[in-house]
């Protein structure tokens, strides 16, 4: 496990999963996911057996709380690309529907990621593609982490009835504040 003061990332193991899907099948959350269909138990039961299969190109975590040991969210760093050092960053809180915070809690947790993307596997960027209207998350990765915007994606994403933009956004070794 990696331990923070208050969080811990751990790997998921198959006894997160009915957790994990039902945070992911939080219509408040899926909005913001690039599956926007909901998932049964065999859908996460297969993604979590190709996790091991790619387990060079996935590392996916729980958010533990570390006082009561309960399951708090997920993060992973997801098709990394080892020729450039790069990985698509994951992150939400699902306890008590947050989603993403300014707190303690997620910015430690995002901060322990970042540093085993950067120290540890020696990654030289993490980025997210991010929905025009994830505001929360856009401001919370922009304004408080210093990601920056890589580039725009027109239409691509059609949530109610609406064509939405895709924010790329990233942040590079030399910029992240250790």
């Amino acid at each position: 496990m990696i331990k923070g003061k208050k969080v811990g990332l751990r790997s998921v193991e198959k006894e997160d999963l009915i957790l994990l899907k039902e945070w992911r099948n939080n219509p408040h959350f899926r909005k913001n996911f690039r599956e926007v269909r909901e998932l049964s138990t065999l859908d996460q039961e297969y993604w979590f057996e190709s996790l091991s299969k790619t387990k060079n190109e996935n590392f996916m975590f729980v958010l533990v709380d570390l006082k009561t040991n309960k399951v708090i969210g997920a993060a992973g760093l997801l098709y990394i690309n080892w020729i450039i050092r790069s990985a698509d960053f994951s992150f939400y809180i699902g306890d008590n529907d947050i989603y993403i915070g300014d707190d303690d809690v997620s910015k430690e947790s995002v901060s322990l990621l970042l540093d085993f993307s950067f120290n540890i596997l020696n990654l030289n960027k993490v980025w997210m593609e991010l929905y025009e209207f994830d505001s929360k998350k856009i401001k919370f990765f922009t304004e408080l982490l210093n990601f920056k915007l890589d580039g725009l994606l027109r239409d691509n994403c059609f949530y109610e009835g609406k064509y939405y933009n895709s924010l790329i956004i990233s942040l590079l070794k030399q910029e992240y504040k250790f």
